[in-house]
């Protein structure tokens, strides 16, 4: 019969997320967890195969933390704006733990369907406001969505990687502009006029709906 393991996955996990907010990511090696646990890297590996395993442990502890980083948006208008700032300000407050969440290569292939599905109740919660705080069918509010939480994240990474200093106002400012835009080009059905690829020496689309960029 194998031994009985010294620590639960969860707390090997805990203790990961902790060693991540104080340190970083790449802090997050065998001997520093052990070294936390009071131990040998042996009950780590009794739990997990892997440090990568333990990594993406901590990342799923570090997703329940930050779905209640964001979980008064009710008392936000517009709600979906709130979940946005929440995200950047995340980024800001919590660079570690946004990278963990965000900036990980996952260990396999993945399209941004699959990303987002695994960021728990977010994704859903999101469609479902934009759905019905301004009167949208699914499908173009997952659109809207997918292309805010695009830009979102981008704020976000500049934000953990000290590229860029945002004051709140900024951010408010910006996510304003991009969603105001995109929700005027969905419900003008005009959107789909600039999915196409660029062509050289060719005429951009009219806004108008006429023959001139």
């Amino acid at each position: 019969m194998p031994p009985k393991p010294r620590f639960t996955a969860d707390e090997i996990a805990a203790e990961a997320l902790a060693l991540v907010k104080e340190q970083g990511i790449e802090a997050l090696t065998a001997r520093n967890l052990a070294a936390r646990l009071n131990a040998s890297a042996r009950p780590i590996f009794t739990v997990f195969r892997s440090m990568e395993e333990v990594r993406w442990a901590a990342r799923a502890l570090a997703l329940r933390e930050f779905e209640q980083y964001f979980s008064d948006y009710e008392h936000y208008t517009p709600a979906f704006k709130h979940i946005g700032m929440q995200m950047v300000s995340y980024g800001i407050r919590e660079p570690e733990l946004f990278k963990l969440l965000f900036m990980q290569e996952p260990p396999h292939g993945m399209d941004l369907d699959g990303f987002l599905a695994e960021l728990g109740s977010m994704a859903q919660t999101s469609i479902r406001l934009i759905s019905r705080d301004y009167q949208l069918n699914e499908a173009d509010a997952k659109t809207l969505f997918e292309q805010m939480w695009v830009h979102t994240f981008g704020l976000g990474a500049l934000c953990a990687m000290r590229v860029c200093d945002f004051s709140e106002a900024e951010v408010a400012e910006k996510l304003g502009q991009v969603f105001g835009g995109l929700l005027t080009m969905i419900r003008s059905g005009m959107l789909d006029r600039f999915n196409t690829q660029p062509v050289k020496d060719g005429v951009l689309p009219a806004l108008d709906g006429g023959d001139k960029p």
